[in-house]
């Protein structure tokens, strides 16, 4: 007789010969079976790794395949051929910021400095999927700091903005993802990030504006506090 008693991740099976003696056995669950904690699209990162690159082409080609067929299109004609394959690769590009993690991008580049000025990077360049339509925006991005004793390497400012637009997003949270991971990789005394985007959703289909724009920010720490810590960083940003 086999009697299961679970706890945590393991699972202790009592097993019995009817005879009153018996032995355990310890059996560790499947913790892949589920992803009930799976944060996989929307926290900062990931808590398990997606599959590789190369293991989700073969799914996501015929994927395509199927979407041209069912959009009236003969996938086997000869301008078609290598389509589906093409645009899964380019799919995996556009969102291969869901490889990527904050300390693999940082790679020890926080350095301790005592200065305490405001340090702006603007017009950081952003390109990233609406999650609502698989269209594109894109537009810039102006991240400002105030250091507290710590730097981070100008470059990794881009890298940040890399790392989150490069996923299936929403600007809004594109723009706070960005000031919490500038927060989390050197501990500054505020953070505030601008981002300008133009969406295609809007441009080809919808309502059509095509020159409209849509300006979010998000101001942590003094920026949000002190209203001339705020307005100094946005005349800086504003500045051509």
């Amino acid at each position: 007789m086999k009697e299961i008693v679970s706890s945590g991740s393991t699972q202790l099976i009592s097993t019995s010969n009817g005879s009153g003696n018996g032995t355990l056995v310890e059996k560790k669950k499947n913790s892949s079976a589920s992803h009930e904690k799976c944060t996989f699209h929307n926290d900062l990162e990931l808590d398990h790794q997606p599959p590789t690159r190369e293991a989700l082409l073969p799914d996501m080609t015929a994927s395509y395949k199927r979407l041209l067929g069912a959009l009236g299109e003969n996938p086997d004609r000869q301008g078609l051929l290598k389509t589906p394959e093409r645009a899964a690769k380019a799919m995996l590009f556009f969102t291969k910021g869901y490889d990527q993690t904050l300390e693999e991008v940082l790679n020890d580049a926080v350095f301790d400095e005592d200065h305490d000025e405001m340090v702006v990077v603007k017009d950081i360049e952003m390109f990233s999927m609406c999650e609502h339509h698989l269209v594109p925006f894109y537009g810039k991005v102006s991240i400002g700091y105030l250091p507290c004793k710590k730097i981070l390497g100008l470059s990794k400012l881009a890298r940040i903005v890399e790392i989150y637009s490069r996923r299936l997003q929403v600007q809004e949270r594109l723009t706070k993802q960005i000031a919490i991971a500038v927060t989390k990789a050197v501990q500054p005394a505020g953070v505030a990030v601008v981002v300008e985007g133009v969406h295609m959703c809007m441009v080809m289909r919808g309502v059509q504006k095509i020159n409209s724009k849509t300006v979010t920010s998000t101001m942590l720490g003094q920026f949000r506090d002190d209203p001339k810590t705020r307005e100094e960083f946005l005349n800086l940003v504003n500045t051509k």
